[in-house]
């Protein structure tokens, strides 16, 4: 039996407009999102800066602009490298004696709500920083109702 026929179905009557995150949870489930494990690497914090801004930061060291896509479609911001990065074969001539950074290929994926926007990217210090704002529009922002 699919799990999120049985989870989100029986949610559908009681909700309206929901439709879409039932979509999207549907298809996290059964593209087994949450079962496949898809490695640490880069290691990466959320952080929020504020009561509707957030910060995604990636620890790439090694990494330079040229070498990392940012890309945002159908509601998923993709970070990943751009090609696999290949050992110089010259590394000893270079100085290199050992080497501990790692700089290899990775993939790492984020569902955005449509009420989430990016403003934008910085690479800094072996730092990705993907800053985010989420839009509140007026119709949802605390008001004061006048009593008649």
């Amino acid at each position: 039996m699919n799990k999120s026929l049985s989870i989100f179905n029986q949610l559908r009557p009681f909700t309206v407009g929901y439709d879409n995150v039932f979509d999207r949870w549907d298809t996290m489930f059964n593209d087994d999102h949450f079962f496949n494990n898809v490695g640490n690497y880069p290691p990466y914090n959320i952080v929020k800066t504020g009561d509707y801004t957030y910060d995604i930061e990636l620890a790439l060291a090694g990494f330079g602009k040229k070498d990392i896509d940012v890309n945002f479609a159908e509601n998923q911001l993709t970070i990943k490298s751009i090609k696999e990065v290949k050992e110089d074969k010259d590394e000893k001539s270079n100085g290199v004696l050992h080497r501990g950074i790692s700089k290899r290929h990775f993939t790492r994926s984020f569902t955005i709500a449509d009420d989430v926007e990016i403003k934008g990217a910085e690479l800094k210090d072996g730092l990705l920083k993907v800053s985010l704002e989420k839009i509140i529009p007026e119709n949802k922002k605390p008001r004061i109702i006048q009593i008649k």
